[in-house]
């Protein structure tokens, strides 16, 4: 299958068709070349989800693991192999249940709020909730934005009835906002994304 990236669209985040323990992720860049393959390592108390080179898993690029048990509102450290810290991502509780809000924050020791991603809008956030194929017309917009309300970066859904994949667009660099946390938070969403699928279509 071919991956065409919307104009403007840096990566597409793809979830894998066949999945058996723990979900899987492809990233391809704006030509549609993969350039990185992402796993969540299945059976873990606290989560933990890894970005790598490639399928093989031989080279690590990323770590995305939560601090606590899964909760309303777990933070998520984005670390480079050598334990880098490059920021965190935190998943703002209930609020996430309907619409999907995150707050970034700087990897420091007294870490401060650098931009927050959330859902377009609460009403069609409300009806893709309720109405699964209302997606389809409407898929989600999340804008990424500075504390100053600044336009970061755009993830958006496509959809067919088959694959999930999710497009992201950076549209200005943060001096405190790395390119990897914010590719970790479209890996999150799409992974928490495909959790609750999986989810409701069980039920």
């Amino acid at each position: 299958m071919v991956i065409r990236a919307a104009p403007g669209e840096r990566w597409t985040i793809r979830n894998r068709i066949v999945q058996f323990t723990g979900q899987s992720l492809d990233v391809f860049d704006a030509q549609g070349n993969t350039v990185a393959f992402c796993r969540q390592k299945a059976f873990r108390l606290r989560e933990d989800i890894r970005l790598y080179t490639d399928s093989t898993r031989t080279e690590e690029l990323l770590t995305m693991r939560a601090r606590t048990i899964i909760d309303f509102s777990v933070t998520y450290d984005i670390t480079l192999p050598d334990a880098t810290v490059l920021g965190s991502l935190r998943r703002k509780g209930m609020r996430s249940l309907i619409r999907n809000n995150w707050i970034a924050y700087t990897p420091d020791d007294n870490p401060q709020p650098i931009g927050e991603l959330i859902e377009d809008s609460a009403s069609a956030a409300v009806m893709r909730r309720f109405i699964p194929l209302y997606e389809l017309f409407a898929p989600k917009i999340l804008h990424l934005k500075d504390v100053q309300g600044n336009p970061i970066a755009t993830f958006r859904t496509h959809h067919n009835p088959f694959v999930h994949r999710l497009g992201i667009s950076i549209h200005r660099e943060h001096p405190l906002l790395d390119d990897f946390v914010i590719l970790a938070a479209g890996c999150l969403f799409m992974t928490i994304d495909g959790r609750q699928r999986s989810s409701a279509a069980a039920h």
